[in-house]
């Protein structure tokens, strides 16, 4: 079988430790995370993107929730796909109860996996294109934007390097003024969406 992988590098470090050597996957694609803070050219983008598997894979894994704009988008996709189930990548690992549950702890809860806490701040800036903004230093903003925020929360996914990803979590925590926690979780859903990949490439 061929299995394709379409993903956000935020999730990349979860989906490539879980795809390590696998040899059903045989092309991998990230598109820049900063894609979702405009959701309709995300979608453009994610559906144009996709036409470069037609032909060369058996079934393509979203590596993508639903993000505000991808819903039902696997019906658009030009070959069988499957994506993970949940509003957004946070959801897509921890549950809607377990994320329920931690922003019911906090409200104001910046949530860090590893590919967050490897953006750090600049992704941040990235994201939402602080750096443009004459006149102003892009930290100048973060003291508004983060106003409700209360801590960060550092999701260790058990993919290893934990104490690198943790201070990097812990160092976006204190440029923020936030204070940090950290949890464990595991990835089952993410592997269980790329095993849903694989059963339906064998039909």
């Amino acid at each position: 079988m061929r299995i394709g992988i379409l993903a956000c590098d935020i999730l990349k470090p979860e989906i490539e430790f879980i795809t390590a050597g696998d040899p059903d996957i045989v092309i991998r694609k990230y598109l820049e995370f900063a894609l979702h803070e405009d959701p309709p050219n995300m979608r453009k983008v994610i559906l144009e993107e996709s036409k470069e598997f037609v032909g060369k894979v058996d079934v393509l894994f979203l590596g993508y929730a639903v993000c505000s704009s991808l819903e039902k988008i696997t019906d658009e996709i030009p070959i069988p796909s499957v994506m993970l189930k949940g509003c957004d990548c946070i959801e897509a690992i921890l549950g809607p109860e377990e994320y329920a549950a931690e922003k019911k702890v906090c409200t104001g809860t910046w949530f860090n996996t590893p590919g967050w806490a490897l953006e750090g701040t600049k992704g941040l800036i990235k994201e939402l294109h602080l750096d443009s903004i004459e006149g102003f230093e892009p930290e100048f903003f973060f003291d508004i934007i983060f106003d409700s925020y209360q801590r960060t929360l550092f999701l260790d996914t058990g993919i290893g390097d934990e104490e690198h990803y943790l201070e990097l979590s812990k160092k976006f925590a204190e440029e923020l003024n936030l204070k940090h926690e950290c949890r464990k979780c595991d990835i089952n859903r993410i592997s269980e969406t790329i095993q849903q990949a694989k059963d339906l490439a064998k039909t």
